[in-house]
């Protein structure tokens, strides 16, 4: 298994960014748009659709029952997951756990989409999809590929036979709102990335954003955005440095059985009454160093928000030349701990909080110690 370095002990020693202007790579041709919906497969349907419902505000809007698969459908703002337990899911979770196994795309001609994808690479996963044109990300990750509807909110995920579930209040108390899913974090294996991302711009039209090179200690990781030209998708794609030591991307394809999606991260307006709100229906958060916030002052300027505030709830900071972000990152609620998620607030920051990379690190180091 590999080891990080204890807590306290980790050494910030470099990073790289680079956000592309004028000769970004791009597609020629654009087809996906917007995330339809996410698709997480699961061991414990009730378990996992309660962690979004009573904790995190989505609300139950169908069920479905389609051959092998039992499917629950949850919305909130733009935001639909679909929480699939089943037989027909049994493959996947025994190779990687509960995760993420579809990301849809909205796209203007799904046909069109697929031809695209297959050109640029992709197997065509359509036969046995009840939705229609599939094909593959990465990983055992699939993308259905949609009609883009012309308005919000999105209609029922097409193929399965819903069932409208009653409608319900929301949770008592709730007053956050995750206004839009903000990225998607994808690891994959060394050597991998830049094939991932010519692929995801052939394939449909995504842009490259920004890159980076990120050591802590003797880690090391390169990471790429791309983004659909919309902005209506966006990915950070990770792949660890293999000329250093492994580190915490090792130990998640390890944990996940290969490549997959490490994390969603979730826009808010205002991330500390979230955290309060979300800390108090049992999300859990990772924890921050106490030395982060004695610096953070002389880092970043010009904060709205008390840094008493933010470190009171282990809230991350960031600025770039843009503005300042906040964030903070959940344990994983799932026994391989590997998916997680992300709380980001943007006060103009186009970022993605490279700089506290090591916070991150060392976070993560304390949650595998104290799971160990």
């Amino acid at each position: 298994m590999a080891t990080l370095p204890r807590a306290g002990s980790v050494r910030f020693h470099e990073l790289h960014t680079h956000v592309w202007r004028g000769n970004r790579r791009m597609g020629s041709i654009v087809t996906a748009y917007d995330v339809e919906y996410i698709e997480i497969y699961t061991s414990d349907q009730r378990k996992t659709t309660d962690y979004f419902v009573s904790s995190m505000g989505f609300q139950e809007k169908a069920r479905c029952r389609t051959g092998a698969l039992d499917s629950i459908l949850l919305r909130q703002k733009d935001i639909q997951l679909v929480i699939t337990s089943g037989a027909g899911t049994a493959d996947f979770l025994a190779a990687h756990g509960d995760g993420i196994a579809d990301i849809a795309f909205a796209c203007e001609d799904p046909l069109a989409a697929r031809e695209g994808a297959l050109a640029a690479g992709a197997r065509d996963l359509t036969s046995g999809n009840p939705a229609g044109p599939a094909v593959s990300g990465f990983g055992a990750v699939r993308h259905t590929l949609l009609k883009r509807s012309a308005g919000r909110p999105h209609a029922l995920p097409p193929g399965r036979d819903w069932i409208a579930s009653p409608e319900r209040a929301a949770q008592d108390g709730t007053t956050t709102e995750l206004r839009l899913l903000d990225h998607i974090a994808v690891c994959l294996e060394a050597g991998t990335l830049h094939d991932t991302v010519r692929y995801y711009i052939d394939g449909f039209g995504f842009e490259e954003y920004s890159s980076e090179y990120v050591a802590v200690g003797e880690q090391a990781m390169d990471s790429i955005v791309v983004r659909s030209p919309s902005a209506g998708i966006t990915f950070t794609i990770i792949e660890p440095d293999s000329t250093k030591k492994p580190g915490q991307i090792d130990e998640f394809l390890e944990r996940n059985g290969g490549p997959g999606v490490q994390h969603l991260a979730f826009l808010v307006d205002e991330i500390i009454p979230a955290v309060l709100e979300f800390e108090s229906r049992g999300v859990e958060f990772l924890q921050t160093p106490g030395t982060y916030y004695d610096a953070l002052a002389e880092r970043i300027d010009n904060l709205d928000e008390a840094i008493a505030d933010l470190r009171k709830t282990n809230v991350l900071a960031d600025r770039d030349e843009w503005g300042y972000l906040l964030q903070l990152f959940t344990r994983s609620p799932y026994e391989r701990r590997t998916l997680f998620f992300e709380l980001i607030q943007r006060h103009g920051a186009q970022g993605f909080g490279s700089s506290n990379i090591r916070a991150l690190y060392e976070a993560v180091e304390r949650a595998r110690a104290a799971n160990s």
